[in-house]
């Protein structure tokens, strides 16, 4: 079990480095689809996307210790906000994934938030 919770540690202190740089790429992600496409604006979305989804099973991983003791992760307020900006991919449309973004950026920061609390 204390190896479990060491492996959970460790993951939340991967993803800790990692969603810096994927909050850093959604706030890009939003200029280049609020009208500022680029020619490889598609190619950067889905690294995005797959960065995200990375963070999810992350979370899916560890939720266990991220809420041990205190909810900290409203794991449906997170789905929700995901699956609002997955709807709006889905679509693609440009402008509802800018907005969406522009919704999900905070939930993924405070993600990042969580995971610094958890790891000290």
């Amino acid at each position: 079990m204390e190896d479990n919770r060491k492996e959970q540690i460790e993951a939340l202190e991967v993803l800790l480095e990692f969603n810096e740089r994927l909050v850093k790429n959604m706030k890009i992600i939003v200029k280049e689809l609020s009208g500022k496409r680029l020619d490889d604006t598609d190619k950067f979305l889905k690294s995005i996307v797959d960065a995200i989804n990375w963070e999810i099973q992350v979370v899916n991983g560890t939720l266990e210790v991220i809420n041990a003791g205190e909810e900290r992760l409203d794991k449906e307020a997170f789905n929700k906000a995901v699956s609002a900006l997955a709807g709006a991919i889905k679509a693609k449309d440009d402008a509802a994934m800018a907005a969406e973004f522009q919704n999900v950026i905070p939930v993924f920061e405070k993600l990042g938030e969580i995971a610094a609390k958890v790891v000290k």
